[in-house]
């Protein structure tokens, strides 16, 4: 199917009914198949139908957060959702009868041990009683994305989503600032009864997940569902304290010289993305302008990214405008049986928009990669830890090209995206460990939660002020935070992958091409690895070790410091 178009694929709701049935027979083939080339072959099979299934939900999942009020999306996503849980059980058992076969040496040797430890963390995965509990959690992440989805703040004289309220975070006059994280905090205080519900809801379901699987509470379920099978608990926990030690006292100086720029005493919270004081860096054009000037950029970076930008724009597999009712969200997921990514996002006219265009296409130029490479669809997405390496790489990748999208402000673009790029991961571990909390003590109240998420920001964050907005100053700032709702135990992989970001902008700095040829390895080795050996296949190192976070952060906080040193002699 070559000439599709995105808005033209047509929807098939998956006969599951059918695929049971189908997932029996494929058990019982799999124990008759009296050769490797037999079972190879319906190998094959299975995962073909398996990628067509995917498909036809990625379509209604994009669909539906395209316009979340659009009711069949809506209606077919709940469907898909509260029954395809129940195909779990059949799933495993089709798993246990190829990892039991008298060819598994034969399997290994053709597509890896991590063929089967894939399938193990399946098994471990796989509880009946789990089945009502995760049809119970996505109806509640689908009711939070929908109070996010459908938020309606006046600011401005306009009626304006998340992302739309967003823009004046960086207007250049401080009390529309303050006048709009204002009015942004407020949608999540008037919010805040059935957010703490849901989040409750979500700790006690989750938590009674974990026990159904033998374990005290959800944490360690957390872990294997993202994939985690060569580092845990202790590791995650090692690394925050490196960034605490490290970087939290970077962050702090990177602050301080902001202040004294911006010539105020202290950074606000509403002050912390005006990071020069007659302006930050826009984009030179319109959202229309930003996709040519990144379908030219990506020609420009190598052969493989050009043929991939002209794949995706030829084929509609980019929405990126801000439209009502769109989910309040970016994402890149994938139509596996077409082998094509898609992302998801919504401009706001700000440096946001070039995140978009090279945070999100990084993903979906990993996808498109692994899609090409690997044999089979377990492999064309790698594990969660590795996935934000590809898309944060490409961000530092695109630096070279920042006057094509900035004009005149392209250094402005440079300086405030790397900051940004280092200030975040004090946050990100901060979230990582407010998970840990709530699953761990399910006893707090709500507002004791709250309380603990003001307290990481103390933390990890001692710089935070939120002047005269009570709900924040009280810890209602995690409430935004939509992975902690929908992904958990996902976010502390941005930072970890912040580490092999900030290597491979030094080595392309170094030597471009070497530095490249990593990226593509680390790109078409897509799930085929674990996390410590894609780390290794693609040169990069270890975050987990003293002293890594220094290493890995050094040269671009040396950049940093010396254009703020430069700045202060030029004042």
């Amino acid at each position: 199917m070559e000439n599709y178009k995105f808005s033209t694929l047509e929807y098939k709701r998956p006969d599951l009914e059918a695929h049971r049935t189908q997932l029996a027979q494929w058990k019982a083939a799999v124990g008759q198949a009296e050769s490797y080339e037999a079972l190879r072959s319906l190998i094959f099979e299975i995962d073909r139908e398996s990628c067509e299934l995917f498909t036809q939900y990625s379509i209604a999942h994009i669909r539906h957060t395209l316009d979340t009020r659009d009711e069949f999306y809506e209606a077919e996503i709940n469907y898909l959702q509260d029954t395809l849980p129940t195909l779990s059980g059949d799933e495993v058992a089709l798993s246990e009868a190829i990892a039991a076969s008298p060819f598994r040496a034969d399997i290994e040797r053709e597509f890896g041990k991590q063929y089967f430890v894939s399938m193990d963390l399946q098994k471990k995965l796989f509880c009946e009683a789990n089945i009502p509990l995760r049809q119970q959690e996505s109806r509640l992440t689908n009711e939070y994305q929908k109070i996010m989805a459908t938020a309606e703040i006046a600011f401005d004289g306009k009626t304006l989503n998340l992302y739309g309220v967003q823009k004046y975070f960086e207007h250049p006059d401080r009390r529309v600032r303050a006048a709009a994280v204002k009015a942004y905090s407020k949608f999540y205080e008037d919010n805040e009864p059935r957010l703490e519900e849901i989040w409750s809801e979500l700790i006690r379901i989750r938590n009674q997940m974990g026990k159904n699987l033998g374990y005290e509470n959800y944490i360690p379920v957390g872990y294997l569902e993202q994939g985690r099978t060569d580092y845990g608990e202790k590791e995650v926990a090692s690394f925050r304290e490196q960034v605490r030690t490290f970087l939290v006292p970077l962050c702090q100086k990177l602050y301080g010289a902001q202040a004294e720029r911006l010539g105020i005493d202290h950074v606000m919270w509403y002050d912390e993305k005006m990071v020069f004081p007659d302006g930050n860096a826009e984009p030179a054009g319109d959202d229309a302008f930003m996709v040519r000037t990144a379908q030219k950029m990506y020609h420009e970076i190598s052969p493989e990214t050009g043929e991939f930008i002209d794949f995706m724009i030829d084929h509609e597999l980019m929405d990126l405008q801000n439209k009502p009712g769109k989910a309040s969200t970016g994402y890149m997921t994938s139509l596996p049986s077409l082998k094509a990514p898609f992302v998801f996002s919504c401009f706001n006219h700000t440096i946001f928009d070039m995140q978009v265009l090279t945070h999100e296409l990084g993903h979906a130029f990993a996808g498109y990669m692994a899609m090409r490479s690997q044999p089979i669809s377990d492999y064309y997405s790698e594990s969660t830890d590795i996935a934000e390496i590809h898309s944060m790489s490409m961000e530092q990748f695109a630096y070279p090209y920042a006057e094509w999208f900035f004009g005149d402000q392209a250094d402005k673009f440079r300086f405030a995206h790397l900051q940004e790029a280092l200030t975040f991961v004090p946050f990100g571990v901060a979230v990582d460990e407010f998970q840990h909390v709530c699953y761990a003590h399910p006893e707090l109240t709500p507002k004791e939660r709250t309380y603990q998420w003001h307290l990481l920001e103390e933390k990890y964050m001692p710089w935070r002020r939120y002047e005269n907005d009570a709900f924040f100053a009280r810890g209602g700032y995690w409430y935004h935070k939509l992975h902690i709702y929908l992904y958990p135990f996902y976010y502390i992989n941005y930072t970890l992958t912040t580490m092999g970001a900030m290597e491979f902008k030094k080595k392309y700095a170094e030597d471009r091409d070497a530095a490249w040829q990593d990226y593509l390895n680390l790109c078409k080795t897509g799930g085929s690895r674990s996390y410590l050996e894609t780390l290794r296949y693609a040169n990069l190192s270890n975050p987990f070790t003293p002293g890594s976070v220094e290493r890995a952060c050094g040269y671009a906080a040396e950049i940093l410091l010396g254009q703020i040193e430069r700045q202060e002699q030029n004042a």
